[in-house]
């Protein structure tokens, strides 16, 4: 398989900066190697042309929008935080409040949609935090306080029916490792 497509994806779905010692390690390659992968994702997308770049400080790398595209990033931006929630996001809110802190990837194959767009829009709006965990490279998502604040609780644990909605059969069942494998649509 094609490193730099590799790398591509982790860049994706982790949404972070990572290290090259990171990627390496979740690739089983040097990181010399996965350094010239990068150079040559700088030049594959850091252009005017492309809405992608590649930025990389010190030994982190991270991808991102084309810094020429703030003015329009940060209108899109505000249109969507001022648009109500739509029943996707509210579907997100919900997987997320009641099995939370969970990955995008499990996000992901519960609703089996990509949920990119679903969670920067959550982050965006204070509705949802992302928390390091130090066992993976991905972070994982849980509910913001304000989020909590609004919903009128303290505890997630306080949610109607979440003992029974936190440990549904479905749910884990879909979670299980070998469905994990299967990307989603």
């Amino acid at each position: 398989m094609d490193l730099q497509s590799q790398i591509e994806s982790i860049l994706f779905v982790a949404s972070k900066p990572l290290s090259f010692k990171t990627i390496a390690k979740a690739l089983g390659e040097s990181e010399a190697e996965v350094a010239a992968a990068v150079e040559d994702l700088k030049s594959k997308y850091n252009h005017e042309q492309s809405g992608i770049h590649i930025l990389a400080i010190d030994d982190e790398i991270q991808m991102a929008t084309n810094p020429a595209h703030t003015e329009v990033i940060d209108q899109f931006i505000k249109r969507e935080v001022t648009e109500e929630l739509t029943k996707a996001q509210l579907e997100t809110l919900t997987v997320i409040a009641y099995r939370g802190p969970i990955t995008r990837p499990e996000l992901e194959q519960i609703r089996g949609v990509n949920c990119a767009l679903i969670l920067r829009n959550l982050l965006v709006r204070g509705l949802v935090e992302e928390r390091e965990d130090p066992a993976s490279i991905l972070p994982r998502y849980a509910l913001s306080f304000e989020a909590l604040r609004h919903l009128g609780v303290d505890s997630v644990t306080e949610l109607p029916e979440y003992g029974a909605l936190h440990a549904h059969e479905h749910v884990e069942a879909t979670l299980a490792p070998q469905h994990l494998s299967t990307p989603a649509p």
